[in-house]
């Protein structure tokens, strides 16, 4: 089996894969305090829970874009695990070349986004390939029909909106992101989360396709979203075709 392991700036996911399937998964809050034991005490535990004998984990692949906790968590792999995880550098080991500059500014999350929509979507059909990942940051990423990284475009998060409206105006509260009832909205906290879950979907849709427009056979793109907040989003939108949730072991 492999343990992959996302360190991402708002949830770190945990994904256990018996071959290509997906078989476990768990969503913990990114705490840079914690230290390599208290990881590895916990993250024991959740094997503990559903059953999985550590031993079977035969490898460990890495992904972070929260410097801190990287070495963290590798100390944990090599620790409880007994394995030096691989850990995922844009410009170096994943296979996929990075047309950024520098290739080091991009984050591991996206480049492997990138290799993971290309191989799902992109390589049979030699179609360039664009991500979208509602994280903390919403980031468009584009992938050429020849499997290159060539950039993208980076948004601030859905939640980071809600979270500035509600502390630099006096008068608003705070409010949960989720689909009012219509778009106009006919009280504060309706006319809020209109502005929120509308904009963001207009927003998706603009920039998907002022990308699709820029991309070499761009009208044959598939888009493909992810991130904790793509169930609420991505299918209002007209330009994703399909989404995953990791957080929900098989789903997507």
């Amino acid at each position: 089996m492999l343990l992959a392991i996302d360190v991402g700036n708002t949830n770190i996911v945990l994904g256990v894969f018996d071959g290509t399937r997906l078989t476990q998964s768990w969503r913990l809050a990114t705490l840079r305090e914690r230290t390599a034991d208290e990881l590895g005490i916990l993250v024991t535990h959740l094997f503990a829970n559903r059953s999985v004998p550590l031993d079977r984990v035969g490898g460990i692949i890495l992904s972070s874009v929260v410097p801190p906790l990287t070495r963290t968590m590798e100390e944990m792999a090599e620790r409880y695990f007994g394995h030096i995880p691989l850990t995922v550098d844009p410009a170096t080991n994943t296979g996929m070349p990075v047309l950024y500059s520098p290739p080091s500014d991009v984050g591991a999350d996206r480049v492997v986004n990138g290799v993971a929509a290309y191989e799902a979507y992109g390589r049979k059909t030699q179609s360039p390939v664009i991500v979208v990942d509602f994280g903390t940051a919403t980031t468009f990423d584009a992938i050429s029909a020849a499997g290159e990284y060539l950039g993208g475009v980076i948004c601030p998060g859905i939640g980071i909106s809600a979270d500035a409206l509600f502390q630099r105006a006096a008068r608003l509260p705070r409010v949960d992101v989720r689909k009012p009832p219509t778009v106009i909205g006919d009280t504060t906290v309706t006319s809020m989360q209109s502005g929120l879950f509308f904009g963001y979907v207009a927003m998706v849709d603009g920039i998907v396709t002022r990308m699709r427009a820029e991309l070499d056979r761009g009208k044959r793109s598939a888009c493909i979203a992810t991130g904790g907040m793509a169930d609420i989003i991505a299918s209002e939108t007209t330009v994703i075709e399909e989404g995953f949730d990791l957080s929900l072991p098989g789903r997507r």
